[in-house]
């Protein structure tokens, strides 16, 4: 008879004793699990893209396995693939880096957690905005650090304030963490949003910032992109840049992110890394580098099609008694507002009393699967995300319509 982990005394490290796989995973798990049992599920939980990777991407690392590019890289990125992404960053960010200020990962999420377990020491304190991406805080306590949240709502566009920041930086600050375009709110920071953030980290010569550009190519009504290094040089020395092809370029399953900063902390970086997963795949990057250097063209036609979806659901939604939804500005993602359907009551007499509730009601009731706002540190809203056919978004719509009049 085997022996449980429980049996056997398994005591997991006091590091991850409070952390639980991402409810975004264990959500999707279970709509995953009820559409094999047959029910006709849909899915719209997944920070994924439903195209493809383009072909010239594909048969770019196709042909790099046939030229024998299958053994290991250097350490953080092949060179060309460092010289690529500092061309990238020069051409669209205005950033001049070389290439010992590049690191390469097998993921943009393994460059957060390389540069927190460089940096973090037992304590030091890392400030979050939310709603944030769920990865942030939990690879924040596993280096061992303090996640700072500061709830950023819908009537500040959910983005920080720089009265906000100013009161939570503390001299155990380490870092403040940026998302823009966010997952999950989809709100983007503009050099006037920006300004008032930088000129506090100014006064704050102790602290660090890191941003997540994921979703730049990915924005809406021209939105003009910008990146905080580029807007205050006098920040480049302690900003880390990230980014990545996964989701403007749609490889994530190729898992390959990168990030520009300080030549220290990059090689800090390195040295996690070389004791975590060394390089990342020689064929992935193979691949991010066609992406980076071939044609960009498909990337407008893509956001088009997404800014149709978002203006479909985000027209849907507002038009639902007790919803209410923000335009986003980027990513492929709404964050609504739910808080006029709590106390209501499910046909089963059930009270809805928050928005994971809702979201239970959602896939039990209608079939639709969505993402609690609490997953990402802001309640009582819900995630969508609309990285799927207009098709399947309009029957989805339709069923949480339906579903939301039966409340009572």
């Amino acid at each position: 008879m085997a022996v449980t982990a429980n049996e056997a005394g398994f005591r997991p490290a006091s590091r991850i004793a409070t952390l639980g796989v991402s409810e975004i995973l264990q959500i999707g798990a279970r709509a995953s699990a009820m559409k094999r049992a047959g029910a006709p599920v849909i899915i719209l939980g997944a920070g994924e893209p439903d195209f493809d990777t383009p072909d010239f991407i594909k048969d770019s690392a196709a042909d790099a396995m046939r030229r024998g590019q299958t053994k290991y890289t250097a350490l953080d990125g092949t060179p060309e693939l460092k010289a690529a992404i500092a061309d990238k960053f020069a051409r669209e960010n205005g950033l001049a880096l070389s290439v010992d200020q590049i690191t390469v990962a097998t993921g943009a999420k393994q460059i957060l957690f390389n540069a927190m377990m460089a940096t973090l020491d037992a304590g030091d304190e890392v400030i979050i905005p939310t709603p944030y991406w769920t990865s942030y805080s939990d690879i924040v306590r596993i280096c061992e650090g303090e996640p700072v949240l500061i709830e950023c709502h819908a009537d500040a566009g959910f983005r920080l304030q720089a009265a906000q920041l100013e009161a939570a930086i503390t001299p155990k600050t380490r870092w403040v963490m940026l998302n823009s375009p966010s997952n999950p709110s989809g709100a983007a920071y503009s050099a006037v949003h920006y300004r008032p953030l930088l000129d506090v980290l100014l006064r704050h010569p102790h602290v660090w910032l890191m941003v997540d550009d994921m979703y730049e190519h990915i924005v809406y009504d021209d939105f003009d992109f910008v990146t905080p290094a580029a807007l205050e040089p006098k920040l480049a020395d302690r900003t880390l840049t990230v980014n990545g092809v996964s989701k403007a370029y749609a490889m994530t399953g190729w898992r390959i992110g990168y990030a520009g900063g300080p030549a220290a902390l990059i090689k800090a970086m390195a040295v996690v890394q070389s004791q975590a997963t060394s390089c990342p795949s020689s064929i992935s990057q193979a691949a991010a580098l066609a992406a980076l250097t071939g044609p960009q063209d498909f990337l407008a036609e893509r956001t088009q099609s997404f800014k149709e979806r978002r203006d479909l659901v985000v027209s849907a939604l507002n038009a639902i008694d007790g919803i209410t939804c923000r335009v986003p500005e980027g990513a492929f993602y709404t964050f609504a507002h739910c808080g006029g359907l709590l106390g209501r009551t499910t046909p089963n007499g059930v009270v809805i009393e928050s928005d994971r509730a809702f979201c239970a009601y959602l896939l039990d009731e209608a079939h639709v699967a969505v993402v609690p706002g609490s997953a990402f540190g802001l309640s009582p809203f819900f995630r969508i995300s609309y990285a799927t056919s207009k098709e399947e978004l309009g029957e989805a719509l339709r069923r949480i319509t339906q579903a939301c009049a039966k409340l009572t």
